[in-house]
């Protein structure tokens, strides 16, 4: 090999072995940096969020080596709509209107399919006519809520919030407590404040919302900012795993998961129970982590058509796919096949299952 050779490849080889080092300190640097990274996680106070303490509290977080800030009030929605947290359990319409908003935001996982949306009401109201002009907590636009416009029809009252008084509440706790207090004379919500409101007989369900139709869509999701995921991929894939395994635990374990539940939202863990149960085994396996498109765009369309979301968003604006099929988890059929069924069967009746639940986390 001539000399000016043999120099051009010693300097390769050199070229290659320093780029390799810097290569190496950068790839050190990304990972220290995902290692320290706090992940800014909001929740409020619905049972459709429920993973997200459970995964706090389980350890499930800190088993997949994930440092948490989680925060858990009625602010959360908005803070996360506004991008300023990492990660979120949100209804699905400040996930459609995040587009509008420009905020970054796409969906990292499916979090309660359907509705199991209620309308609460005071004792004394006997008929559904006896709500107009009464203060109720359903929003001060009920009639471009799609959750009430499906109540009202069904009960055959007025849409249109200006025959109510009606006023937007800080959180589903703060309208039962509204309620309890004799300050309105209805709301909608989720549980646990419906089944509070019964369990305490401060109140009654009076109607159930089920969905688009009466058929499955999504009704909250468990949202990243896009943002977190390009700076921490690697964050963001593990976090979205969590939340599958807080799901599993719920399904597996509701004795301990309602204890959980009942410490976070501070109710009677009776009515925890209730709540998990309705949602695992009574009506559907409603908490899930699928994705299904079809009922995500049902869900866009029967949206649109009230209004209350914008009528331009489509299902690519808050699904990132390749993210998605990046992050390998479990098919949710294969999960309730093989874990769920043999010990706790869709229907089962409660009592039933609270004792094989309490035999399982004994």
């Amino acid at each position: 090999m001539n000399k000016k050779l043999k120099l051009m490849t010693t300097m390769a080889a050199i070229s290659v072995m320093v780029l390799g080092i810097f290569s190496g300190c950068a790839k050190g640097k990304e990972e220290k940096a995902s290692s320290d990274y706090t992940i800014k996680i909001g929740y409020y106070n619905c049972d459709h969020m429920t993973a997200g303490p459970i995964a706090k509290s389980a350890g499930i977080y800190e088993k997949m080596g994930l440092k948490v800030d989680m925060t858990g009030n009625g602010k959360v929605p908005q803070a996360m709509s506004a991008g300023q947290m990492d990660a979120g359990y949100i209804s699905i319409s400040g996930a459609l209107n995040s587009p509008k908003n420009n905020v970054p935001l796409v969906l990292g996982a499916n979090n309660h399919e359907g509705g199991s949306y209620y309308l609460v009401v005071s004792n004394d109201v006997k008929d559904p006519k006896n709500l107009l002009g009464k203060t109720l907590g359903i929003g001060s636009k009920p009639q471009e809520d799609l959750s009430w416009q499906t109540i009202s029809k069904s009960l055959s009252i007025s849409q249109e919030g200006k025959d109510y008084d009606a006023i937007n509440m800080n959180s589903d706790k703060d309208a039962y407590l509204a309620l309890k207090s004799g300050q309105i004379k209805g709301y909608t919500a989720c549980d646990p404040w419906a089944s509070m409101a019964e369990y305490e007989n401060t109140g009654k369900i009076m109607y159930e919302y089920k969905g688009p139709d009466n058929k499955p869509g999504i009704c909250c999701a468990f949202t990243l900012n896009k943002n977190f995921i390009s700076e921490h991929k690697d964050l963001a894939e593990k976090l979205v795993k969590a939340h599958v395994e807080a799901v599993k635990y719920m399904y597996e374990h509701p004795v301990k998961s309602a204890k959980i539940f009942a410490e976070t939202y501070m109710v009677p863990e009776e009515v925890a129970l209730m709540t998990i149960y309705k949602k695992t085994a009574e009506i559907g396996r409603t908490i899930t982590w699928e994705v299904k498109p079809d009922n995500i765009r049902r869900e866009i369309k029967a949206r649109q058509e009230v209004g209350s979301i914008d009528g331009n968003v489509k299902y690519e604006d808050i699904i990132d796919k390749d993210f998605l099929e990046s992050v390998k988890v479990d098919n949710f059929d294969d999960f309730i096949k093989d874990k769920v069924e043999k010990n706790f069967p869709l229907g089962m009746k409660y009592e039933d299952w609270k004792v094989k639940a309490t035999e399982i986390d004994k």
